[in-house]
Formats: C-alpha cells, structure tokens, sequence
C-alpha cells in the first residue's frame, strides 16, 4: 500500500492514522480531487452545503467558516430555536433571544443573543465534528435543547440585567467573578441544580443562575420533588420570582448584534480543529483509560469484535433499570462517567475479545469504585 500522509497542525497520519506509538485514530484519507487551500481563498461568495457536503473530510477542512453558506433559518436549529420561544411563551416571558452561527456556543457579554456551533447546521458538519473530536455538545436534540435553555438564561440575564441586581448576588454570588480556568465540583453537592454535564453550575455564579433558569423553564415538576429537601430550591424559587417580575416589562439591553458570525470569519476547519483537539486534549489519557485498557483490546480486523462503546451501552441500559434507590446525585455521577468510558472507547477504538456478561461486570465494578472515589472528594479538576 502506498503510505499517504496530511496533518492537522503538528499531527501527522499516515494511511488514515496518526503516527503515534500509543493510540490510533482512523481518520479520512486525502482525496485526488483535494480542494486547495488557494482555491478556497480566490472564492469571494460562500459555497453552497449541497456542494461541500459531498466533500471529503481533508477537503472540508480546507474550506474557511465564511465560505460555508449557512443560516439559522435555513438549518435544523430553526425547528429548536422555535421550541424555545414555545417554552419562553409558556412561561409568559415576552423576551426572545436572538441567534447566529459561530465557531462555539456562547452568549455574549452586552449582547442578549445566543451563539451556535457551526457544525450543528449540517448532519456533514455533524459528522466531521464526531470524528475528530469524539462527541457532538448539542448533536441529539434534547441536548441541544438544554443548551439552548441554558444560553437563553444567559441572554434573558443580559437583557434585563439581572446579575446587577442585589438579590441576585445574594442567591448566586457575584457575576463579575474571574472565569477560572478549571474547576473542582462537589458530586454530592445540593447547593446546586443538576442540568447540562460535569456540574456545570458549579463553575460561576452566572453559570449556576443559566443552569438553574434552564431546569425552571423546563421542568416544574422536577423542581417541586427532586429538589424539594435541596438548597438549590431557594435558586428555583427566587428565579421564579425573577422572571415574574420582568417576564412582561420591555428590555434594558436590546442589542441585536452577532458577536463573532461565520460571515466574516476566514478561519479555516483545519485551523478550528487543531486549536480545539490541543484545548481539549483528545487523545490524551483519561481518569480510566488505564482500567478501560485492561478490560478491553485494542481493535482487530477481525469482524465479529464487538466495539466496546456498545458494551458500555448495555451497561447504561441495566443500571437504569435498578437505579431507583440511588441518590440524584449519583445516578447523575455514574451517568457523566458512563459517557467519559464511552467517549474514551471511541476515540482508542476498543472492543471485546472476552465473554461480554464477564466484561459487563467489570465495568461495573470500575463504575462504583470510581463513583466512591468522587463522591468522597478524591475527584479531579474539570476544564472550564
């Protein structure tokens, strides 16, 4: 076979792998009919997604964001967008979030809108983020639709300027707080709501109001009995009393500016990918690669391996039929570990080569030790 090599920063593959003695990870192999990256720059007007969704993976990275031609409105996220003002409207809340395609997920300072990721426009776009970076945040759409509460907490934060509030600051602590870089969460912790992943409203203030607006819009019901004995439940109620208030009263900030749009964005994929990949640390060790390695194989050509992720799924569904008895907290615990061992079995493409009930057990017995060890402070720091 004819070794072929590209790279994606300092990473270079060769016949679809990277060259690294520790792990592999398939990726896509260079076409003849590459689009250069000087073509891409001679290009002054987007190319439309039914042309670059035909493209090879090695020629979408080549492709800029303002090239890309995508819009809300002209996308899925227009049917998820329209489920949130549903929800505004519910809740008798006349404000509605802007929203623009950007390079993350984000709401901007000053500005009461919602930013979206790109790759979420288009099911090619999907694709490609999944292969390089594992995981798709937003890529099913009750995820999406948490996100999306969430950022809307953010945005309804900015356009009645909540967080200057008293109040606020008394119940949420105080929003001009330096974002850290990393934080250590508490697993067991009632002190906050249990939303989007990681203990994410254990991170700031600001994020800790988002996530709390985002289960009051949603799930009223939940409020009322899984936090009833919880100190979050003073969050839930005093940001009941919050939107009540202001749920009718126009704006303060009624900006309607993009912050960072694709349009003028001459950023390539290729670029994007390689400052994310190195933030991220894909492909670096995870807290139980050590243990995934030793309950499983690294993968064959043999075709009747079972890839480890699915066994992992087995695993989700048994334990979700027992869980009953378990505490919020750690149900929520061993559902976030759950999808790190899946992610981690991916990206080193893992699979069985044991009797799968032998396996199962295993990994089970790696899920509580593990959980015991978060849950008794001996977790580790999380990036932000």
């Amino acid at each position: 076979m004819i070794s072929q090599q590209y790279s994606i920063g300092n990473e270079t593959l060769c016949n679809g792998y990277r060259c690294d003695n520790r792990v592999k990870i398939k990726l896509p192999m260079k076409s003849q009919r590459e689009v250069s990256k000087e073509s891409l720059k001679r290009h002054t007007t987007p190319i439309r997604p039914v042309v670059w969704s035909k493209f090879s993976d090695e020629q979408l990275l080549n492709m800029r964001f303002c090239d890309l031609g995508i819009t809300v409105e002209n996308s899925p996220m227009s049917n998820c967008m329209t489920d949130l003002y549903e929800e505004l409207e519910t809740k008798k809340i006349s404000f509605r979030p802007h929203c623009w395609f950007s390079e993350e997920w984000f709401s901007p300072d000053g500005v009461p809108g919602i930013a979206i990721p790109f790759y979420l426009s288009h099911s090619r776009l999907r694709r490609l983020e999944r292969k390089l970076m594992m995981e798709v945040e937003g890529g099913t759409r009750e995820e999406c639709m948490k996100i999306l509460r969430h950022e809307a907490g953010h945005a309804l934060d900015t356009a009645y300027q909540l967080s200057r509030r008293a109040r606020w600051r008394v119940v949420f602590g105080k929003s001009s707080m330096r974002y850290p870089r990393s934080y250590c969460p508490l697993p067991g912790s009632k002190a906050f709501v249990l939303h989007l992943k990681r203990w994410y409203a254990q991170s700031h203030p600001s994020e800790d109001f988002a996530e709390t607006f985002a289960v009051w819009l949603n799930e009223p019901e939940r409020c009322q009995e899984q936090y009833e004995d919880w100190g979050a439940r003073t969050k839930l109620e005093y940001v009941a009393e919050v939107m009540e208030q202001v749920s009718q009263r126009p704006v303060i900030c009624a900006v309607r500016s993009e912050v960072e749009p694709l349009e003028g964005n001459t950023r390539t994929l290729r670029s994007y990918y390689r400052e994310k990949r190195r933030r991220y640390a894909v492909g670096k060790p995870s807290f139980c690669e050590r243990d995934l390695l030793r309950i499983f194989t690294c993968s064959t050509t043999s075709s009747n391996r079972m890839p480890a992720c699915h066994v992992l799924e087995g695993c989700r569904r048994q334990l979700q039929s027992v869980d009953a008895s378990w505490s919020v907290q750690y149900r929520y615990l061993v559902e976030q570990m759950l999808e790190e061992m899946t992610c981690r079995c991916r990206e080193l493409d893992l699979c069985v080569d044991r009797p799968v009930n032998q396996v199962k057990r295993e990994v089970l017995c790696l899920l509580v030790v593990n959980a015991m060890t978060f849950l008794q402070g001996k977790y580790h720091r999380l990036t932000l």
